[in-house]
């Protein structure tokens, strides 16, 4: 038997860094090739990443919470018939080489085998990086962590002993993320009562330790928000999806002249259109959305107006280039827990309805479980950003970095509409009504190209037929 490290493979996209989420495995533990050992999120997505070999489980060298740079170690693994090698001299294998030893990201590609999720054991060693012997009797067994919102139901549950602080001196148990929401609120663990028989500090423990006025320590962290059961204030910490999209925002809103233009229309051929596809046995078993219809609505408007399809170029000798893409890569903005992301469907101008649906249906589900590959959030040539889920109507939305335009869509509401028939006659009747809004990049979309394309936009949904005369 020899130990292997395994070190923080480079996911790709220029990525350099990431965060450990959550451990599949703890010291002790027995792995098989491939086993997924731990879930990290990079700034672009969460990724779960199985072992290269098996063997048994020696170290867990980051905790949880913590940012990694690629290529530090991060866990060791007691292998088999392999030659021992130190952190230092470990290198991980490119994705090219086809070695069964080539730490695999899975959703960036195809796996060399299988890859298979490890139930968490219910005994489990706190992660940290001092040497941990292998024999599984030695390894502590701290519980998952309480939530927040569970903190009153294990407060108000009768203590089955007396629940009294390590004796001075004496090591604490708890886990990573309830020490570092102690050392946030100032909360020495020694003066924390644990409330469960194994002696481990829970963070039900730390709040009802708050919660009774304790002080403070004086030698802790600066206090990230109020020592009361009434917080005023909470800090988060900004980092993963959520800083890669305040840096991409920022950017975008102070390198691109933004315009945005607005407009109102009736869409009620629209909406009878969605109901007639619901029905469709085509459409069987896939969501039909008015999305869908402007998915498809605005890539016939780009094929009009191929210039709203762009990005600037800046030359290393100062001059800059506009490129026209030939393809629609729709970038779809989706809100999910861990920040905004906008993955994006390739070559969706080359998609039928069917296929849109199908590919919206798939990206927005994926990227609500912050799963999208870092593939799919990369390469995107405009966007959609769809405010009326949230019953807003309209927007000023930030342009995607690397794109020319982006379109948000407001809810559509039934409102008093004045209808003119053939003859002239205006008639107000209640109508589906939306309002689109068309953010665009002055330095390549001036005011004639941002408006032809919103104005086609709006065409297609007042009637969809539209989309068969100009293809």
């Amino acid at each position: 038997m020899a130990v292997q490290t395994f070190n923080l493979p480079d996911p790709g996209e220029g990525l350099v860094e990431a965060d450990i989420v959550s451990w599949k495995v703890q010291v002790g533990d027995e792995v098989s090739t491939n086993d997924i050992v731990v879930e990290i999120e990079t700034a672009k997505s969460l990724v779960e990443l199985p072992i290269p070999w098996a063997g048994k489980v020696t170290q867990l060298l980051v905790d949880e919470g913590a940012t990694v740079e690629v290529g530090s170690p991060i866990i060791t693994v007691d292998v088999a018939g392999a030659a021992s090698t130190e952190p230092s001299e470990v290198t991980t294998p490119s994705a090219e080489e086809p070695e069964e030893r080539t730490p695999h990201l899975v959703g960036y590609g195809a796996a060399p085998a299988q890859t298979a999720r490890r139930a968490r054991k219910g005994a489990s060693a706190v992660p940290g990086a001092a040497p941990a012997p292998p024999a599984p009797a030695a390894v502590a067994a701290p519980p998952e962590p309480a939530p927040a919102s569970a903190a009153p139901e294990v407060a108000a549950r009768p203590m089955e002993r007396a629940a009294t602080p390590p004796a001075a001196g004496g090591k604490v148990l708890a886990k990573p993320p309830v020490r570092k929401f102690a050392k946030d609120h100032g909360v020495d663990l020694s003066t924390v009562a644990p409330s469960a028989e194994s002696g481990i500090v829970s963070r039900a423990d730390v709040e009802r330790h708050l919660a009774n006025g304790a002080a403070p320590a004086s030698d802790s962290a600066p206090v990230a928000a109020s020592a009361s059961s009434q917080e005023r204030e909470t800090r988060i910490p900004v980092k993963g999806v959520r800083k890669f999209t305040a840096d991409a925002m920022v950017a975008s809103a102070f390198t691109a002249p933004h315009v945005t233009e607005f407009v109102t229309i009736d869409m009620t051929a629209t909406m009878e259109l969605v109901d007639r596809l619901r029905s469709d046995r085509e459409f069987t078993g896939l969501k039909v959305t008015p999305l869908t219809v402007l998915a498809k609505a605005l890539c016939v408007a780009v094929k009009r107006n191929p210039g709203i399809n762009s990005s600037w170029a800046q030359k290393p000798d100062g001059s800059a280039e506009i490129v026209q893409k030939r393809y629609v890569n729709l970038g779809i903005a989706a809100a999910t827990p861990r920040g905004l992301v906008v993955p994006n469907i390739k070559d969706a101008d080359a998609m039928s309805m069917r296929d849109l649906a199908q590919a919206l249906g798939e990206l927005t589900a994926t990227a609500r479980e912050g799963r999208t590959p870092p593939g799919d959030m990369s390469g995107g040539t405009i966007t959609i950003t769809n405010v009326g889920v949230f019953g807003v109507d309209t927007g000023t939305p930030i342009i995607n970095p690397g794109e020319a335009a982006i379109l948000c869509f407001g809810a559509v509401r039934k409102m008093p509409w004045v209808v003119t028939d053939s003859d002239g006659n205006d008639t107000i009747m209640p109508r589906h009504v939306t309002q689109l809004s068309l953010s665009f990049d002055h330095r390549m979309v001036d005011g004639d190209l941002g408006s032809r394309f919103l104005s086609d936009v709006a065409a297609l949904l007042q009637d969809p037929s539209r989309a068969l005369v100009w293809g």
